[in-house]
């Protein structure tokens, strides 16, 4: 390989490098206030990577020092969204207990009709089924059950009259772990104001770990799953136990070790 050849070929991998990591990194901030900041950076990103090419020094110069300042200035602005982020990387195994196919089918088709039973009543519910990242934190902020998942046990816990019903429910594999467990909330500024402290529950907690909520709203009855820090909205049993199912046998479960 020649050294001309070499001298042309090496700017072409670094962007290419370059522009793959950045595309990681908004990937790994979409859907928070970080990741239009990041779209932002990206233009500049490339106004870079063309100065470098086209060897224009005062335009380099000027950007090099531009994004040596604005690379501390992210991470202090942005640590929320880094912390958040940089916690999901050591996450364990999916629904972390073995269960066949047959017995999580069973265990949503429990979780359906209590959600949809305590919609009918306009009790408000708030049901967090654990997936690869470990809830332990907020399990020991509630009451321990340890019960097998149950409509019966779900409804008695949301009762109003129970001591268990305020807080959120944790399920992990086959068993209700704990009740009136307490879930950070969502730091989301975007979020409309009438949105109450369950709902930002449900978000905060899904913006932090990969667990699902499932919520129904006092208020209106009204169901729905967050994930990923994002509401799907459900219209019927069907289409409950569709998200469900796709959300919970998208891949084998494993032995919890």
């Amino acid at each position: 390989m020649s050294l001309n050849f070499w001298l042309t070929l090496k700017p072409i991998i670094e962007i290419l490098i370059l522009a793959f990591i950045f595309y990681k990194i908004l990937v790994f901030f979409q859907g928070t206030r970080a990741f239009q900041v990041l779209k932002g950076m990206t233009y500049l990103l490339v106004v870079f990577l063309v100065s470098q090419l086209l060897g224009l020094a005062t335009l380099n110069w000027l950007l090099t020092k531009f994004f040596a300042i604005w690379i501390l200035a992210l991470v202090v602005i942005f640590q929320q969204e880094i912390k958040q982020g940089l916690a999901r990387l050591g996450q364990g195994n999916l629904f972390n207990i073995s269960l066949e196919e047959s017995e999580v089918a069973a265990i949503i088709d429990e979780l359906v009709d209590a959600v949809f039973i305590l919609s009918d009543k306009k009790t408000g519910v708030l049901i967090a089924i654990e997936r690869e990242a470990k809830l332990k934190t907020y399990i020991e902020s509630g009451i321990m059950i340890d019960g097998l998942v149950s409509g019966e046990l779900i409804q008695t816990i949301f009762k109003h009259d129970s001591p268990m019903h305020d807080g959120g429910v944790v399920v992990r594999g086959n068993r209700i772990v704990a009740a009136s467990c307490l879930f950070p909330l969502s730091e989301n500024q975007h979020l409309s104001k009438i949105i109450g402290t369950r709902h930002r529950a449900a978000l905060g907690l899904t913006e932090q770990t990969d667990a699902l909520a499932l919520l129904v709203s006092e208020e209106t009855g009204d169901i729905s799953v967050a994930c990923d820090g994002k509401f799907i909205p459900v219209t019927g049993p069907e289409r409950l136990q569709n998200i469900l199912k796709d959300l919970l046998m998208a891949h084998p479960a494993q032995e919890d070790k």
